[in-house]
């Protein structure tokens, strides 16, 4: 008697398919330095964010939300409050050490403080992702950093800015809030010093 060929299971193509996707996805959502292609989490069409391409996007005055609170610690172990800024105009960069584009962007960063905090301009870092202290402390110092920076391991601080704002898989992005701490300008790309300029110095310019 001949014995029927065992049947093998096979998973239909639309499993396959989405098995793959949801692969794809995951692999996604965790690559850092996302800088040319930050996946966006969107904000709501009345929330005066638009869903970002990596662009430079300005928020209206009359469209700005909440100012932003942000509590922890610095590279030092030092509290940080981003109250404490409150009145002036407030820079907000996040990157990671093992961040090329932040790397690259960093010394801009600071020639631009330099140059712009005697305007009431402030600096702050977010590090984020850097599970040793002394490798973000080494950035600092091998860039000549001189303003202060969150020390943010597991990226906890990025999901308390309001949805639509911030992207945390968008690093380096940087945040600049107006004396009033309120989101003015959203960057989800790396900067030189004359990009970072021409975004400074319409916030500068406003009136408190």
């Amino acid at each position: 008697m001949s014995r029927r060929p065992a049947r093998r299971s096979a998973r239909p193509a639309y499993r396959v398919a989405a098995a793959a996707a949801a692969a794809l996805t995951g692999v996604l959502a965790l690559t850092s330095c996302s800088s040319t292609n930050p996946a966006e989490t969107g904000g709501s069409s009345d929330s005066g964010y638009v869903a970002g391409t990596g662009e430079s996007v300005s928020v209206p005055a009359a469209q700005r939300g909440a100012a932003i609170n942000l509590k922890g610690s610095d590279l030092n172990g030092k509290p940080l409050d981003l109250a404490s800024y409150r009145g002036k105009v407030v820079v907000l960069n996040v990157w990671g050490s093992w961040c090329g584009p932040c790397r690259a962007e960093a010394d801009d960063f600071e020639s631009v403080f330099q140059a712009d905090q005697s305007k009431g301009v402030q600096f702050v870092g977010i590090n984020t992702r850097d599970t040793q202290i002394d490798q973000a402390q080494q950035f600092v110092k091998s860039h000549g950093l001189t303003y202060p920076s969150f020390y943010d391991e597991d990226g906890s601080l990025l999901l308390q800015f309001p949805a639509g704002s911030l992207n945390p898989q968008a690093i380096p992005s940087t945040l600049i809030l107006d004396r009033d701490g309120r989101i003015a300008v959203r960057a989800l790309q790396p900067l030189t010093s004359d990009q970072l300029s021409k975004l400074v110095a319409p916030v500068i310019a406003e009136k408190s």
